[in-house]
């Protein structure tokens, strides 16, 4: 059996390695994470590194799954039927831009990098708002709209208006203020 298609070990070590990259990550950047800085934050050598992964990527690979499923995590977040429908509408569109900020800018180009390529990630989204939209058309919330380009429309606004923020460094505080304002104007917009 060639070295590449040996079953690698998951273990604990497997968990503190891909643990040891995330943080790294967020303090320094996903672009700066690499074998050897892990070999010398761990104290481990290469052999218990290669043992457990390939290379770097299926690291970062492992990491930003898991940030993407915290980040999915906040924007299925309970919905309240009998609620104020555009509060809470708000508040859960605003999660992923607050999860970004909790997971730092430096990792963030990462995620929104590995986005861009990734359909399967995009199609979740896209269903993901989809049914909000469905939902508010049903109870007479928003007017008829073609969900599918609205849902298209809302990711980019979020995903667009997140990337900028960090990217340009707002504070947290103010990016989130000026994000709620804004998608509420997109909101009325839509109301019916």
């Amino acid at each position: 059996m060639e070295a590449a298609e040996q079953a690698m070990i998951r273990d604990e070590m497997s968990k503190t390695i891909i643990d040891t990259a995330e943080a790294l990550a967020m303090e320094y950047g996903a672009d700066c994470v690499n074998v050897r800085r892990i070999l010398q934050t761990l104290g481990i050598t290469n052999r218990v590194f290669y043992n457990r992964f390939h290379n770097i990527t299926e690291v970062l690979d492992i990491v930003y799954e898991n940030v993407i499923q915290r980040i999915r995590e906040s924007i299925t977040a309970k919905f309240d039927p009998d609620g104020d429908f555009f509060t809470q509408v708000i508040d859960i569109v605003s999660n992923p831009l607050v999860m970004s900020y909790e997971v730092k800018m430096n990792f963030n180009n990462y995620v929104f990098e590995t986005d861009s390529i990734t359909s399967k990630n995009y199609e979740w989204w896209k269903a993901q708002i989809r049914t909000y939209i469905e939902f508010g058309i049903d109870r007479g919330y928003l007017k008829a709209l073609d969900t599918e380009a609205m849902s298209y429309a809302i990711w980019c606004f979020i995903r667009g208006y997140n990337a900028d923020a960090l990217g340009r460094r707002i504070p947290k505080e103010k990016a989130l203020a000026d994000f709620k304002y804004s998608f509420g104007v997109l909101l009325d917009g839509m109301k019916a």
